[in-house]
């Protein structure tokens, strides 16, 4: 291979390619790993804007003998879709879908279309695309193609190979063809090449359905119609790069019923499995009673429905056949369930519950992440797959060599194909760990050999199992998978180091050469052993915060939502910083490559709950500044908005001078150049302050008793509330009296530094934070809940509290005992014998409702929902954040993003909503921000409840 320099290739790229071409640390850490357990680091990573770019690209990097490797979502588990060249995002802009014929049943795709994007516009024709992988809502066809990609619904429709029909690819050579059925005469000498190995594909290759690994030559015999196509669907890059793909469709399947089938055992459940396949299920799931603890914990117990008895089940998918009514297929379900030897059985219609039964297997990939202990799971034996009917046995052996070794991992699978997905607790934090790894894997692959399977099911061999296929073939099979590369790219220039000639499996890992951070800073990272690094690497890159809402919004990384930009999404991020602590490409806290990374997250917190993996790229991004800024000049925002509270203080101590403040806010050349010389956006109103802080209202009003005597609850008034906009905590006060309690409000203000945190000075939150504990404590330590107003900030003492100030004991007693306003509303608390509280009428009112994204995260809006809902309101609940997300949106630099984030879900809204209707936001961000690009004023819950709105 070549040794010019990134900057060399860059600028040849530059020259060619009218798409972007990045050779920044920041890009180069971002594109470095996908979702597997590898690290090489690529010299340019290029986002062709359109075909006639990707060839442009493709030629330049084969006169430069600079490897290429194809990129769709970078969901591969095993390594496939990292290299140490040009990496080519296909994601970006080659993500159309170019055609689709509803009488023929094929659509023709760019590689970058997303799975999802494709079953929405078949939809309309009542069809859809076979194979469905749990990540289908940010794969892309083309990474689907690469790895030979299958999902539940393999059982009816089978892998990706079988559901494509053609397509145009490029080799290595740099010939470009159309494979399809007939065509290998496209490749001089492979025709004659599989007419001389005809005994050994006909005998190695093909053998069960799930056989995955190496190159699948069965579909170039000419039984199989010598179908170069489909042979080349997963061959991960190595033999061709796809530029399009012909891919068949299928019906929508009609009323499917789901049949949950409870065994003992995971291998019990396994066992069962042959009998149901003569009832041709769509699908036939595996999952575990540790993984439905696992989402239990991580989701709540409302999210995982009844389930038979059971320490195992099977979900089976029932379809309606040519004919069959919705009564036909539950008959069938019915005769199913009765073949499944189990009297725990379930026969669930379509519907939410059966909805809710899927996504508990859809979280596996993520949830899996983690073990039931909480230790870190890894990828590297992710979706082997024996013939089903020895599966059950297969699951005993490997469970057992799982015990002996003292690994743990959360089973389930494709139980009906035979495939099985485990991420396994491998001690991959040091590198004396590798060592034990390695063996661990090789016992395995010997393991699945012994049994005829395959170490890839659905996945690929990539990094992580290219090396073991020795263990699984021949000499002569692999002699032949060398000569079809040789045929296809003889430089070896596409994916180098995958299936032929592969790289060791403990070559190019990227956990074990991360650096501890455990000296304690800032936050203590509880969860992580105290370890930034671990927390960091919490991330494998599962790719959820990627996932494509197609316009209906989501909370998890609202800046990638705006920008399509894997610098801003969940995943970008924690790759820089797991850079960070791996010392090599990104070397320091206050480097371009974190800072540029972590400058459009809003904070927004939406990833600690959305993200299966539990990563906090808030928590993270305070940490870095905290540990950047340290002894150092901070920005100017930081000192103003970081330091909000203070300032709000200040100018609503004294008397008149917020009043005139406002005034002379409202004067805008005036307010304009207080934003400039903050740093602020010019575009931005300046923010009003309270002419009376709600303490003096309170005060003013007088303490009054009532008839819950003795039901006492703390009204805590965070800084917010208190200088800045009282009317929320002013309502409260009246609605807690109404249900019967007697308000207690702090005489001291006790502020919980939420701007400090979130701008990373977090000594200054300690201070803060410590303080609220002299308020609150007492009140705690008397058995008094606290309600906040500010879900902000009610977050923060539900959260960081806890890991800013994990020594003091009040801190988690505080944490435990803070309420949201509706959570103590809907919890048991009768006002007397025979009395119940009973919510104000909301009969036809129209609410829009906007969660705040602290509050989804942290705190949930269930308890809100489930307030409203019994009120009689009609409730719009919008999924994304406002946009502003404190002094974000106010920044100079941001203010494109923040309002491109308000029009994911807040603005199009407020927009179609009537007049009449009231938008419901109880962050103070969330109404101004409503405020200041829609003119539309907002309320807090209490307001609503008070009949104040």
């Amino acid at each position: 291979m070549s040794t010019v320099t990134s900057r060399d290739v860059a600028a040849a790229l530059r020259a060619v390619v009218d798409g972007e071409v990045e050779d920044s640390d920041r890009r180069r850490a971002e594109y470095s790993t996908d979702a597997s357990n590898y690290r090489v680091v690529p010299q340019v990573v290029v986002a062709p804007r359109d075909e006639a770019d990707a060839l442009a690209a493709l030629a330049a990097a084969r006169d430069l003998a600079v490897p290429v490797t194809a990129r769709g979502a970078g969901t591969s588990v095993a390594g496939n879709s990292i290299g140490p060249g040009v990496v080519l995002d296909f994601s970006r802009h080659l993500n159309n879908v170019l055609a689709l014929d509803p009488e023929a049943r094929t659509a023709t795709v760019q590689p970058g279309v997303v799975m999802s994007a494709l079953q929405a516009v078949a939809k309309p024709h009542g069809l859809r695309f076979g194979p469905d992988p749990s990540t289908q809502n940010r794969a892309t066809l083309g990474g689907m193609i690469g790895n030979n990609a299958c999902g539940p619904h393999a059982v009816a429709y089978g892998r990706t190979a079988d559901n494509t029909s053609s397509l145009d690819v490029v080799d290595g050579s740099g010939r470009r063809f159309t494979a399809g059925r007939g065509s290998l005469d496209a490749v001089p000498g492979l025709d004659a090449l599989v007419a001389a190995e005809l005994a050994t594909i006909r005998t190695a290759l093909g053998r069960f359905k799930r056989q995955v690994s190496g190159y699948s030559l069965e579909h170039l015999l000419p039984e199989h119609g010598a179908d170069l196509a489909k042979m080349l669907v997963g061959t991960e890059g190595t033999l061709v790069t796809v530029l399009g793909a012909t891919l068949d469709l299928v019906p929508i399947p009609q009323a499917p019923v789901v049949v949950a089938l409870g065994y003992p055992d995971m291998p019990a459940a396994a066992d069962a499995v042959p009998a149901l396949l003569e009832h041709e299920p769509l699908a036939v799931e595996g999952i575990d009673a540790r993984l439905v603890d696992v989402v239990r914990r991580h989701r709540g117990a409302a999210a995982v429905p009844e389930l038979p008895d059971g320490a195992g089940w099977l979900l089976v998918e029932v379809g309606a056949r040519d004919g069959e009514g919705p009564d036909d297929v539950l008959a069938r379900a019915r005769a199913l369930a009765a073949a499944g030897g189990t009297g725990a059985a379930a026969v669930v219609p379509a519907g939410a519950q059966a909805d809710a039964l899927w996504r508990i297997r859809a979280d596996g990939a993520g949830l899996g992440g983690r073990t039931p202990a909480g230790e870190p799971a890894w990828p590297g034996w992710e979706d082997a797959a024996v013939p089903p009917e020895r599966l059950g046995d297969y699951l005993r052996d490997f469970t057992a060599l799982m015990s002996d070794r003292g690994i743990d991992g959360l089973l389930y699978g494709h139980f009906g194909d035979g495939c099985v997905h485990v991420r396994l607790d491998l001690p991959l934090e040091t590198p004396q760990g590798v060592g034990p790894s390695r063996e661990l894997l090789e016992a395995a692959a010997d393991l699945v050999a012994s049994y005829g399977g395959s170490f890839s099911g659905e996945h690929g061999d990539g990094r992580a199992r290219s090396a073991l296929l020795p263990r699984m073939y021949r000499p002569e099979v692999l002699d032949l998978f060398g000569r079809v590369k040789a045929m296809f790219d003889p430089d070896n220039h596409l994916n180098p180091g995958v299936l032929v000639d592969p790289r060791p499996i403990d070559a190019d890992l990227r956990r074990p050469h991360a650096r501890p951070v455990r000296d304690r800073s800032g936050f203590a990272f509880l969860e992580d052993g105290g370890d930034f690094a671990t927390a960091v690497h919490r991330c494998t890159g599962v790719g959820k915060c990627r996932a494509d809402t197609s316009g209906a919004g989501g909370f998890m990384c609202p800046s990638y939502l705006a920008t399509n930009d894997e610098k801003d999404v969940t995943r970008g991020r924690a790759r820089v910083l797991q850079e960070l602590t791996n010392g090599s490409l990104v070397t320091s806290w206050h480097s371009p490559a974190v800072r540029d990374s972590l400058d459009l997250c809003l904070s927004c917190k939406a990833c600690a709950a959305d993200c299966p993996a539990g990563v906090d790229v808030a928590t993270y991004k305070s940490e870095v500044l905290h540990r950047a800024y340290r002894g150092r000049l901070r920005p100017r925002t930081h000192y103003l908005l970081g330091q909000l509270p203070r300032w709000s203080g200040l100018i609503t101590a004294v008397p008149g001078l917020a009043r005139l403040t406002n005034r002379a806010g409202r004067l805008r050349p005036l307010a304009k150049v207080v934003l400039r010389l903050g740093g602020m956006d010019t575009r931005r109103h300046l923010l009003r302050f309270a002419e009376e802080r709600f303490t003096a209202w309170w005060r003013r009003r007088g303490r009054r008793t009532s008839v819950g005597e003795g039901r006492r609850v703390v009204l805590w008034a965070d800084s917010f509330s208190e200088t800045l906009d009282g009317a929320g905590a002013r309502a409260a006060v009246t609605v807690l009296e109404g249900a019967g309690y007697e308000v207690i409000v702090p005489t001291e203000q006790a502020c919980c530094g939420l701007t400090w945190i979130t701008t990373g000075q977090l000594d200054g939150a300690r201070r803060r934070l410590t303080r609220l504990l002299d308020v609150l404590g007492p009140y705690v330590a008397e058995g008094i809940p606290v309600v906040g107003v500010e879900p902000s900030c009610t977050a923060t003492l539900r959260s960081d509290l806890v890991e800013l100030l994990p020594e003091d004991p009040r801190s988690r007693e505080v944490a435990d005992a803070v309420r949201t306003l509706a959570e103590l509303l809907t919890a048991p608390a009768p006002l007397g014998p025979g009395q119940e509280w009973v919510p104000r009428s909301l009969e036809g009112v129209e609410v829009v409702a906007q969660p705040h994204c602290h509050q989804h995260s942290v705190m949930g809006w269930e308890a809100d929902a489930a307030l409203l809902a019994r009120a009689g309101a009609r409730v719009t609940r919008l999924a994304g954040c406002c946009g502003l997300a404190g002094n974000f949106g106010m920044e100079r630099g941001h203010y494109e993003t923040s309002v491109a984030v308000a029009e994911n879900a807040l603005l199009p809204a407020l927009r179609e909503a009537s007049p009449d209707a009231v938008y419901l936001a109880d962050g103070l961000s969330c109404r101004t921000q409503a405020d200041q690009l829609a003119g539309r004023r907002g309320v807090h819950l209490a307001q609503l409840l008070a009949g104040e709105a």
